[in-house]
């Protein structure tokens, strides 16, 4: 009887280990940001476990887990040729996120790898259609255009693509040069062109001050002893002689008056001028003086007589 019963209390023991072990190869713990995808004998349940405690059936049954986070995935830099041909280096980042576990698990071997290779493709497809200005400007029109040609197969692997960002834009050391040498002549063309018109504006308000100053010679007085002011403020050894303006204008008009006198004067010695043909008097002729004979040309050596010769015997 004793050993009936230490056979039972065996048994049961036995069962206990047993049925401990099937629930914990049943048991499954599935996070809050997974999802759980269970295979039957090969063969995908419509079911998909949530997150929290589940049970499948032992050996049946196989647990796929899948993320449902946003995942952050880097693009290698890509190298092509732009459409105005500049050879250009283009990195970017995808921000994507599986929103159907089944088809990320059944249509697709590796989703991961997938849309890496798609951003690649889809990267260097996209530096060969744009230009360079496009690219270092108008980033906003090619992630929305990348994001586009990304997502359209993603979607039926179960994968949304949430937003691609263009990181890095290499440019060969040459073009950089080229750029640095454009931006630098657009400066300074502006530049000039901003000091052009800051000097028509001075002039044009020169010439206001001069027609006001010319009515009122004083104020130009008042002006010249400012700048004296203005100059004699600093510690300098710079000596000012301020000159009348009057004076100036004496000078320039007894120049002008010297050679006026000087002219009435010759006429007034040589006799005035006739006013016309019938009043003309008639002036003596100058005495003709001798006219000088012209001198001969000297003969040159064919044309000289050949001079005697002695000879002696």
């Amino acid at each position: 009887m004793a050993v009936m019963v230490d056979a039972l209390v065996t048994l049961i023991v036995v069962l206990a280990c047993l049925g401990a072990l099937g629930v914990l190869a049943a048991a499954r713990v599935v996070k809050q940001y997974e999802r759980g995808v269970v295979f039957r004998l090969g063969r995908l349940r419509s079911d998909i476990r949530g997150p929290g405690f589940t049970m499948i059936t032992p050996v049946v049954d196989r647990l796929q887990k899948v993320n449902m986070q946003i995942v952050t995935m880097p693009v290698p830099a890509q190298e092509g040729i732009t459409r105005d041909n500049v050879t250009v280096r283009v990195d970017a980042v995808v921000y994507f996120k599986v929103v159907d576990p089944a088809e990320a698990l059944i249509a697709v071997e590796d989703y991961r790898f997938a849309v890496s290779q798609m951003a690649q493709t889809s990267l260097r497809s996209i530096i060969g259609k744009s230009d360079l200005d496009d690219l270092l400007s108008n980033r906003e029109k090619l992630n929305q255009g990348l994001e586009l040609m990304i997502d359209s197969p993603a979607v039926g692997w179960g994968v949304h693509i949430d937003r691609v960002e263009i990181k890095d834009v290499s440019l060969p050391e040459t073009m950089k040069r080229s750029m640095a040498r454009q931006a630098e002549a657009d400066r300074e063309r502006r530049a000039r062109v901003i000091n052009a018109d800051a000097e028509l504006q001075a002039s044009k308000k020169l010439a206001e001050a001069a027609s006001q100053m010319a009515d009122t010679p004083s104020a130009l007085q008042l002006r010249l002893l400012q700048t004296v002011m203005a100059v004699a403020a600093e510690k300098n050894s710079t000596l000012v002689l301020p000159i009348p303006v009057e004076l100036l204008r004496f000078l320039e008009r007894g120049a002008q008056e010297i050679p006026a006198a000087l002219r009435a004067e010759g006429e007034a010695e040589g006799g005035a001028p006739a006013a016309g043909p019938a009043a003309a008097p008639e002036r003596e002729a100058a005495p003709a003086q001798p006219a000088q004979p012209a001198r001969q040309a000297m003969p040159t050596l064919t044309e000289r007589e050949p001079e005697p010769h002695a000879v002696d015997r």
